[in-house]
């Protein structure tokens, strides 16, 4: 039996499990995390950090794996991709996932070949940092170079707010580096979604329409998404473009990626983020619901170097949407209440959350309680519905 070390035993990574077990595949997981609910499900489990790329390769070898996968972890896609290229496993490589999974070396990338970049600045110490206060073009975004799910982002609006933005993104940088970067005006939504490529050619690539946190609630959180994309098909195919030739500017070659684009006033592209694994959230799931598509298993195939040359751009079917429950304060859970008018709407709840659990006002993906799924009848009841979740869905603390 073929065996398969994932990097990750979260609650959103248990559905890659699975599906390697259908796969006829023995899976080892590690994390640093010893509660993790994915080593109830896993065959084997090992208390290691996935993103100690030294001890996920000893590790590998140890058990004599046949493929190192990560699944939805932005921070364990280095650990992946090095151990795969020590050990001569299929991979992307490893310095272009380095570039991709830090936000300062892949501004500065994007810069050297040609594609719209924000004006950027890097930094590791404060003093530097508010030496430049003069210099950034407010608003501003700061942010950690290496965290993800919009922790330690802040919009600043001037030199007032420029400390805490710094101590908040210092907070969620396991390397303590932050970036500032010129806010760029975008036109409609952010564009989401996952795409996968062959042998450096993106093949597959499913957009959608990302909407944010309000209220109370910090700004410029994600809450969700809706798909398929407003976009018309010429706008994509240029955003299609523009992904294909980072890609292959990077020597990519067969796996999965996380796509964030905007387009700002004028139309031009900005690639914000190229994650080099599948989407959280239950972005692969929604994706398999809507096209046809199972970015899980592609992605488990590519890792074993198996033949991924079916996958195509089937046409996207159906309304659908993902959402970040969550609650904007912190106490004990009682109960997620979904309203009537919505249940006709509701596909699937992951969560590993329980009565009685200790709930964190929502500032990020990390506090979120899971994520819901639900498909509807056309646009227009997507938007209408996707605008009153935070009513439609409650979360009730006791």
């Amino acid at each position: 039996m073929r065996k398969v070390l994932m990097l990750g035993g979260s609650t959103s990574q248990i559905c890659a499990i699975k599906k390697a077990q259908e796969m006829g595949l023995y899976v080892v997981i590690c994390d640093y995390l010893p509660d993790n609910p994915g080593q109830f499900v896993a065959d084997e489990f090992h208390l290691v950090s996935t993103t100690d790329k030294e001890a996920v390769l000893a590790l590998a070898k140890e058990t004599g794996v046949d493929a190192v996968i990560c699944y939805a972890s932005d921070p364990a896609a280095p650990s992946a991709a090095y151990a795969c290229e020590k050990l001569g496993f299929p991979t992307n490589p490893y310095d272009s996932v380095m570039v991709l999974s830090n936000k300062d070396t892949f501004r500065t990338f994007l810069k050297e070949h040609g594609f719209n970049t924000p004006l950027t600045f890097n930094y590791s110490d404060y003093e530097s940092y508010i030496n430049d206060a003069e210099r950034f073009p407010y608003p501003v975004m700061v942010k950690p170079v290496d965290s993800s799910g919009s922790k330690g982002i802040n919009k600043v609006y001037g030199r007032n707010e420029l400390e805490f933005a710094y101590n908040d993104a210092m907070k969620y940088s396991r390397c303590k580096r932050i970036v500032v970067e010129q806010f760029i005006e975008k036109k409609g939504y952010q564009v989401s979604g996952d795409g996968f490529s062959v042998d450096g050619e993106l093949k597959f690539r499913f957009f959608g329409n990302e909407f944010y946190a309000g209220g109370n609630i910090k700004e410029y959180v994600p809450l969700g998404e809706t798909f398929p994309s407003v976009l018309d098909e010429g706008t994509q195919q240029r955003i299609h473009d523009e992904l294909q030739r980072l890609l292959t500017e990077l020597n990519m070659k067969t796996g999965a990626y996380n796509i964030e684009v905007i387009l700002d006033r004028d139309d031009n592209i900005y690639i914000l983020e190229l994650g080099a694994r599948n989407g959280g959230s239950l972005i692969p799931q929604i994706t398999q619901y809507a096209t046809g598509v199972d970015m899980v298993e592609y992605t488990i195939k590519a890792a074993l170097g198996e033949d991924c040359s079916d996958i195509a751009m089937n046409p996207s079917s159906g309304f659908w949407s993902n959402y970040m429950v969550h609650s904007t304060k912190s106490g004990r859970l009682r109960e997620v209440v979904i309203d009537d008018s919505l249940k006709e709407n509701f596909v699937e709840y992951q969560t590993d959350y329980s009565q009685g659990d200790e709930v964190t006002a929502f500032e990020n993906s990390g506090h979120a309680l899971g994520t819901m799924v639900f498909k509807y009848s056309s646009f227009e009841e997507m938007f209408e519905k996707t605008q009153r979740l935070t009513e439609l869905v409650r979360v009730e603390l006791m």
